[in-house]
């Protein structure tokens, strides 16, 4: 990936686009018009909120196939409208994979979908109703005809051009604060920037 960066410095963003609960039309127009905006201002790295393709809480409404589908379609959408910005783009969505529910970040970049990192601390009450804890070990999704990899400990590099030896790696929300964060696997394995997407 190419990335922007200014004296050894990369520009990173947390956004937060206005949403509605369950309107996953609204939501994608609301990301990728908040992901233009923070391009323009020079962002080379775009963190969007936890499950803002669909809103946080959605409650029931999760186990619908028509939300899960509408977000599996916004998230191609994100990145086909977003694939002429030189940045690297996280959002939050639910994501069903083999029968099991995964509050998850996806990783878009010059419209592709670079990789699926889903949250590993899933202990609250609402959300461990819903959504299942993240595996370390990634395995590879199909995502409009092409395999991505899924798994909580993927790391997204750069190897060459200005921005060579910049590895972004992901966790989400309640992962910061167990005992062992992924982030600290993150740090080890190489990381310089993680991100977490959070509600």
């Amino acid at each position: 990936m190419e990335i922007r960066m200014k004296n050894g410095f990369v520009k990173v963003a947390a956004a937060t686009p206005k949403l509605r609960v369950a309107d996953v039309k609204f939501n994608t127009e609301a990301i990728i018009a908040k992901a233009k905006e923070c391009y323009d201002e020079g962002a080379s790295v775009i963190v969007m909120p936890e499950l803002c393709v669909t809103g946080y809480t959605c409650q029931d409404l999760f186990y619908q196939e028509a939300l899960l589908q509408a977000a599996k379609d916004a998230l191609l959408t994100i990145a086909a409208e977003t694939r002429n910005l030189d940045a690297i783009l996280f959002v939050g969505l639910p994501y069903e994979y083999k029968g099991k529910l995964y509050n998850v970040a996806a990783a878009l970049m010059k419209g592709k979908v670079l990789g699926i990192v889903p949250k590993s601390a899933v202990f609250n009450s609402v959300e461990g109703s819903v959504f299942a804890e993240g595996m370390p070990k990634a395995v590879s999704v199909l995502m409009d005809g092409t395999e991505v990899p899924f798994g909580t400990d993927i790391l997204f590099e750069v190897q060459e051009g200005a921005m060579a030896g910049l590895s972004i790696a992901c966790e989400i929300g309640d992962d910061l604060w167990v005992a062992n964060p992924p982030s600290i696997r993150h740090a080890l394995a190489g990381a310089n920037v993680i991100v977490n997407l959070s509600a």
